[in-house]
């Protein structure tokens, strides 16, 4: 297929949505839309696929559209590619855990109409080769998905989570506008072959990586403008969440490596240091905030948040690398960075569906009134407990070879001739250590709650499992983060040509090392073998499967679990989401949450029931929100008083703000 064909697919994805909009009689047309998405999206995938597979040359091609001295370019490259396939097999995925999912969907003509276009929007920004098309492509995928998230707008605060939705992406949309009007200068050239040949000075292009940051990290959930993603998430339809959380913010980050290492032209040392410090600090906020939160959902939101800025830390440490010459380095955190992002996609959209599941099966996302689903819901069970294991970064699943490969990077940090690297990146690793630390208890209490022990109401105690199609959604893509974990040096080859497009370098070939093993920067110094892992874990357990059912009685014996001496234990009575987190908020509650806890204890005699109240702030909203939302409030308040001025007054403004602006492209000219 050729990229004209793929453009006319990407139409047949912006035509399923208005028919989406076919009379509720029409039988079964939720599981027609999302049978066509599917569809479409397995061949984008295919295409993609084959393309990266085979080295395929860049593609380019015009279509007499958008503005008319313009026109709309479109382009695919290794990049592009890469970044493709993520959106389609996401989106693929989605679409075929909806046939599943869908029908019991609340709400499916708010659903079905947006949900075509959003894809498509995604996949249009990929391809998009000038900044009119990327804008405009762009706006449609916050547009779609604000639409998404406002589905179900009557339940809890989803109206609020779309306001804060549309507000920040308006943010982000305004920065990469500035962002491309610095890059295409006076000349105003927006085509990227354009903007690649004129690179801009040093000052404007820091303001451009400053807007790029601002723009495109504002979508994929840097802090501090990370607001709007736990909000907004939860909010939206499970299949719909896996895809913003697992694709869309992947987009996002396609949007700032296209910008940053592929249009600003050469890096300046210090680029680095601001992407590092920015994902470092969005990787522990992130998983904090993750582990205080019961919402299912929203746990999920801010573990998201925790990854993309693993993610970011990963591609600061590339551009440190590369500005100062030291080339495999710089292959070794791309290639770790691009591993990341592509397992994220994987595991976060399962765990996503995961939720999915249990939401169907009980009509609850509050973990304290879950538990005991294992037993019940065992398929469903063993796939979230994939997810939780791979984003923990547990060996052998595929977070684990990712981060590895980051830290494999982050020692290769003392060989930096720059001291505020070399004092910033040994931070920057302990505190992805921390991160990582308390991702594995985040997810040992999401799966021990949720899964484990007794049903604490009776929505857990009735679930049952969820329907073939959204079981097979969510066992492909178990099988694919096992799969990744247990073979990463076919990815890694397979990333090579992305990564030699964005450093100029690549990973020696992992393929060709035995026993399947990689070794990212020489076997003597540290090596990695999955499989070997896999064999070993996988011979264990069965090896003391098999000493146990042959050394212990044959007779089969049933008895309730052990109760500490309580034969009539209260499920009440076990560990909470907010007991199993209280350790941790007791550390960073003071200075991070502003946790407060009150406690009310009746005194002896008195039969009132005892109260616990726990209150949590997030500071980004004191301490930078808050502010500018007063400040907005009191300029519209003085901007107020031009709604009254008289005819002569209007026109005076007019006048001024022509010789302004006139004056203003003298100066730029």
């Amino acid at each position: 297929m050729t990229l004209a064909g793929g453009l006319v697919a990407i139409g047949g994805l912006l035509a399923l949505g208005p028919a989406a909009l076919a009379p509720s009689r029409v039988r079964h047309l939720s599981s027609l839309i999302y049978g066509g998405v599917f569809l479409i999206c397995v061949l984008m995938t295919g295409w993609a696929l084959q393309r990266l597979f085979a080295g395929a040359p860049p593609e380019a091609l015009t279509l007499p559209l958008g503005l008319p001295w313009l026109g709309a370019h479109f382009r695919i490259d290794a990049l592009s590619g890469f970044f493709l396939a993520i959106v389609d097999f996401g989106a693929a995925a989605a679409s075929f855990y909806a046939l599943g999912y869908g029908r019991h969907e609340k709400a499916p003509g708010r659903v079905l109409p947006f949900f075509p276009p959003f894809v498509a929007a995604m996949n249009l920004v990929v391809l998009a080769d000038d900044a009119y098309v990327f804008l405009l492509s762009w706006e449609l995928m916050s547009l779609a998905s604000w639409a998404l998230v406002m589905a179900h707008h009557r339940e809890g605060d989803n109206v609020r989570a779309g306001y804060v939705y549309i507000l920040m992406a308006t943010l982000g949309t305004f920065a990469l506008l500035l962002a491309f009007g610095l890059l295409g200068g006076a000349d105003g050239d927006l085509g990227f072959g354009a903007l690649r040949g004129h690179p801009p000075s040093a000052a404007v292009a820091g303001a451009v990586l400053a807007l790029a940051l601002i723009g495109a990290g504002s979508k994929a959930g840097l802090t501090p403008l990370h607001i709007w993603l736990p909000l907004a998430h939860p909010a939206a339809p499970s299949h719909v969440s896996a895809l913003m959380s697992g694709v869309m913010t992947k987009v996002a980050i396609y949007g700032f490596l296209r910008i940053v290492f592929d249009l600003l032209g050469p890096a300046a040392w210090w680029w680095g240091a601001p992407m590092m410090a920015a994902g470092a600090a969005t990787a522990v906020v992130g998983v904090l905030f993750a582990l205080l939160h019961n919402d299912l959902k929203r746990v999920l939101a801010y573990s998201t948040i925790e990854n993309i800025g693993v993610i970011f830390v990963a591609l600061g440490l590339a551009l440190a690398f590369e500005t100062n010459g030291q080339g495999t380095a710089a292959a070794l955190a791309m290639t770790a960075a691009l591993f990341h992002i592509l397992n994220h996609s994987l595991f976060k959209s399962l765990l996503f569906f995961g939720s999915g599941a249990v939401l169907t099966a009980t009509d609850e996302r509050d973990m304290g009134r879950l538990g005991g689903l294992l037993n019940l819901m065992p398929l469903s069970g063993l796939f979230m407990l994939v997810g939780a294991g791979a984003i923990s970064a547990l060996p052998p699943l595929n977070g684990f070879a990712s981060e590895w490969l980051i830290f494999q990077a982050i020692l290769l940090s003392p060989s930096l001739p720059s001291w505020t690297l070399k004092l910033e990146i040994p931070a920057v690793g302990a505190l992805l250590a921390l991160a990582a630390a308390l991702a594995g208890a985040c997810f040992v209490r999401l799966f021990g709650i949720s899964f484990l022990g007794r049903p604490r109401g009776e929505a857990a105690r009735a679930a049952k499992e969820v329907d073939r199609f959204m079981l097979a959604a969510m066992g492909v893509l178990a099988v694919l983060c096992l799969v990744a974990g247990i073979l990463p040096g076919y990815v890694i080859d397979a990333l090579s040509p992305i990564v030699h497009l964005l450093v100029g370098a690549r990973m020696a070939p992992q393929t060709d090392l035995g026993w399947l093993a990689i070794a990212p920067v020489a076997e003597s110094r540290s090596s990695y073998d999955g499989m070997l892992v896999f064999l070993f874990i996988a011979s264990s357990a069965l090896l003391a499967a098999a000493i146990i059912h042959r050394l212990a009685s044959d007779a089969t014996r049933v008895a309730p679990a052990w109760d500490c001496g309580f034969p009539d234990s209260n499920p009440a009575a076990q560990y909470t989401p907010e007991s199993f987190a209280q350790p941790i908020r007791r550390v960073f509650g003071g200075f991070v949450f502003r946790s407060r806890e009150k406690v009310d204890m009746p005194a002896p005699g008195d039969l009132r029931p005892a109260r616990f109240d726990l209150s949590i702030q997030d500071l980004v909203w004191d301490i930078v929100y808050r502010p500018v939302t007063r400040g907005v409030q009191l300029g519209a308040d003085r901007l107020n008083r031009l709604q009254f001025l008289t005819i002569r007054q209007y026109l005076s403004l007019v006048f001024a703000a022509l010789v302004f602006l006139l004056l203003a492209l003298a100066i730029w000219t």
